[in-house]
């Protein structure tokens, strides 16, 4: 299986940005998706996840700001990010717990990051 997370950049302080991250492999059956970031010199942390019902959790620093979504048709996971702030500054990896359709248990598998800058 492979991931591929795009859309990350520079913006300003307030501005936006839509992440997406693509799973793609045959016959997968996707469970829980999430978004991670690890800023310079600090642990990586949990952003946002997004389980196969719908149900969604996020970190306190980013609730009311972050929106985490999905689309199981497409095996994506998207996190629209409004009202960025310099400490949103970080890479963000995206993640999925999947199994195959001929597997009973569920892996879990990484994507390559992708690069947010919010300057001040």
């Amino acid at each position: 299986v492979q991931l591929q997370a795009f859309g990350g950049g520079l913006v300003q302080a307030g501005g936006s940005l839509r992440l997406s991250c693509a799973v793609s492999g045959s016959g997968l059956i996707v469970n829980v998706m999430g978004w991670y970031r690890q800023a310079p010199g600090k642990q990586r942390d949990l952003v946002a996840l997004i389980f196969a019902n719908g149900a969604t959790t996020y970190a306190d620093s980013v609730k009311g700001r972050f929106t985490i979504s999905r689309d199981n048709a497409a095996n994506t996971v998207y996190l629209q990010m409004n009202s960025l702030k310099p400490e949103d500054t970080a890479v963000y990896y995206c993640n999925v717990d999947y199994r195959r359709s001929f597997e009973r248990l569920f892996s879990n598998s990484w994507g390559q990051g992708t690069e947010v800058t919010v300057s001040s």
